[in-house]
This record gives structure tokens, C-alpha cells and sequence, in this order.
């Protein structure tokens, strides 16, 4: 399993509109092989996960490559820089151990 995240910090008061384009983006998402889960984490202060889940590290690279990701990041130009108070930060991850109910 691999994980990715991409961690936004949101300007004050601007977290309900970050949060409105990514109700309304189409991921694409359930088009490609190896995709598991999606989540958005809110946290404090404007803090922003998007979370994914893959079946493997190659799987998100095919994904990265895809025609779904071009077609999921085409709107990206349209949000506003003055949203964020700085870049984004990527940060992936090899699963090495799951636990679950």
C-alpha cells in the first residue's frame, strides 16, 4: 500500500471556498488502476490534507502519468493564489504495517 499527501494551508477565512472546489473537481480518481481512497482532512488554522490511497507506489506513478490526472488538475489554474499562504507540500509514504478492527 502507498500513501500520498498533499498538505494546503488555506488563507483565514478562505477555508469554506478551498473547501467548495474540491466538492465540485472531478478527481477522476475511480478511472485508475490501483486507486484504494480519498480523503480531505480539515485540520486547525486553515491546515488541509487531501489523502490518498494506492495499491502500490507504481500505481500512483501510472496515475501521475494518466490522461485522469491531466483532466483532474486542468481547473487547477483557475483557483486563486492569494488562497494558500504558501505551496503546497507533498509527502508519500510506504504502508509497513496496518492495523484495523
Amino acid at each position: 500500500m502507498y500513501i500520498v499527501m498533499n498538505r494546503f494551508q488555506v488563507a483565514e477565512g478562505r477555508e469554506e471556498e478551498f473547501e467548495e472546489i474540491w466538492r465540485t473537481r472531478d478527481s477522476y480518481l475511480h478511472e485508475v488502476e490501483g486507486f484504494q481512497e480519498f480523503h480531505l482532512l480539515r485540520g486547525d488554522g486553515g491546515d488541509f490534507i487531501s489523502h490518498t490511497t494506492w495499491e502500490d507506489k507504481s500505481a500512483f506513478d501510472s496515475w501521475v502519468g494518466s490522461e485522469s490526472f491531466h483532466k483532474a488538475h486542468a481547473r487547477s489554474s483557475d483557483t486563486p493564489p492569494d488562497l494558500f499562504t504558501g505551496p503546497a507540500k507533498v509527502s508519500m509514504y510506504d504502508v509497513l504495517l496496518t492495523q484495523t478492527k
